[in-house]
């Protein structure tokens, strides 16, 4: 016999079952975002057959967006919890100038691009995927607008290199080696208390010149950005520090003549100089503490994520 409540309950249930025309809007959007990147990891680790009109690699994207389809209807309510939640976040990101949709959208599509290139597909995702440490007290210790700040990498420019002419479209380059030079020359390194990670402000730093590889990496950055230069913090394993935007490969060949012939004719003779190529194809240096001239060798070249201020 069939009781009201028995009906209730299978008319509920009915009723979650049926799809909405707007959930398979929604999973179908969610399924090639994710089908996307996915196919690139397998196109790039598994054996081309050599299949005419690469019917192979059709075979396995349509495997693949099947496969993440059923994953997705499975799991639809955690799914489509996951998109309100990221959905007023980015709300939010948006609104206070932080990180929004237009952040999201040029993130994903640089992320795909690398991966295309890339012979390590996965790793791509992993770097997006891993945190950046404290990095909303990083962010704000870079303080970038203070006078102390600014008025110090101001300091530095009037202190080095002041009499280098003939290369005016590399002033503010120049004058963010000029901090480099400034800073690395004073920078004692001191390690964190046991009981955790302390995070010291740029106009802290200041003062003594003192701290780890975080607080050099925060004071580098905010003096850079200060004078026009654009910086950016890279994570890799156990250790933090900072890069600042070249340009393009052609820019490089130009600011590698001016390390080696005028700005750091003793620190870098017959020195390699590093640097990193971002998914743009824009080249950033290494301006880490343990370098002695900007391109100085890495701690270590492996990055597990970057923050990077425009």
């Amino acid at each position: 016999m069939i009781t009201p409540r028995n009906i209730d309950f299978n008319t509920f249930k009915t009723q979650l079952q049926v799809r909405k025309p707007w959930d398979i809007v929604i999973i179908s959007i969610l399924n090639l975002l994710i089908t996307f990147p996915v196919f690139i990891i397998i196109h790039h680790n598994v054996i081309d057959l050599n299949w005419g009109y690469n019917l192979d690699r059709i075979f396995i994207f349509i495997l693949v967006f099947i496969l993440v389809h059923y994953i997705l209807n499975a799991l639809k309510t955690l799914a489509f919890l996951a998109i309100l939640l990221y959905f007023f976040m980015l709300i939010y990101g948006s609104v206070f100038g932080s990180y929004g949709f237009d952040s999201v959208v040029e993130d994903y599509n640089s992320m795909l691009y690398t991966m295309s290139d890339s012979p390590y597909p996965q790793d791509i995702i992993i770097a997006k995927l891993l945190p950046f440490p404290n990095k909303s007290k990083i962010k704000s210790a870079i303080e970038y607008q203070s006078p102390k700040v600014r008025n110090f990498a101001i300091m530095a420019t009037t202190k080095h290199f002041k009499t280098i002419t003939g290369y005016s479209d590399y002033r503010t380059i120049i004058q963010c080696f000029a901090v480099f030079k400034e800073i690395n020359a004073r920078w004692n390194y001191v390690h964190d208390p046991k009981d955790g990670d302390y995070i010291a402000t740029a106009s802290e730093s200041l003062l003594y010149f003192s701290g780890d590889c975080d607080d050099h990496s925060i004071l580098m950055a905010a003096c850079v950005r200060a004078i026009g230069g654009t910086p950016r913090l890279i994570h890799t394993k156990g250790h933090i520090y900072p890069e600042i935007l070249i340009g393009s490969k052609q820019d490089l060949e130009k600011i590698n003549y001016l390390i080696k012939n005028e700005l750091f004719l003793r620190e870098s003779w017959n020195k390699e100089i590093h640097y990193h190529i971002d998914e743009r194809g824009q080249v950033w240096m290494n301006l880490d503490y343990t370098a002695k001239y900007p391109g100085g060798p890495f701690l270590s070249e492996e990055i597990l994520g970057a923050l990077t201020l425009n």
